[in-house]
């Protein structure tokens, strides 16, 4: 239970960080529009640390960490929302910026992020399966 308390805490940071970073750069840059940095923050805290609280809480009930899919789901997640929060930030500098992109760079990024919501999604029905298995259903 505690290694997924620390992983909450890390997200939290990471969240603060990221809206800090978000609030401080628009600023400096006089940028007054809306930019995906402001969805960095709430990803990294809804994902990140409300979800490994309630891992927290379902670990210390049930034996998730014997469960297959639970072992996947730790894997898959922590690639997945990550991925995700970097690509936010990356889109979010380069909108504040007013970076022009080629379509290559622009779907590139889109695709980078696709993918770490889709390994987010997946990471999220593996959580579910694995919940429902050691519950015993």
């Amino acid at each position: 239970m505690k290694k997924y308390l620390n992983t909450a805490f890390i997200y939290a940071l990471l969240a603060l960080a990221g809206g800090v970073f978000y609030r401080g750069f628009t600023k400096f840059n006089g940028f007054t529009g809306v930019t995906a940095l402001g969805k960095l923050h709430v990803h990294l805290f809804t994902l990140g640390m409300v979800m490994f609280l309630l891992v927290a809480l379902f670990s210390a009930q049930l034996p998730l960490e014997k469960q297959k899919n639970f072992r996947a789901f730790l894997k898959l997640y922590h690639i997945g929302v990550p991925l995700t929060a970097l690509m936010l930030l990356i889109r979010g500098v380069l909108e504040v910026l007013a970076t022009p992109l080629s379509r290559g760079m622009d779907a590139a990024i889109s695709g980078m992020a696709g993918l770490g919501h889709i390994l987010t999604g997946v990471g999220i029905v593996l959580f579910l399966l694995s919940l429902k298995k050691a519950a015993g259903e």
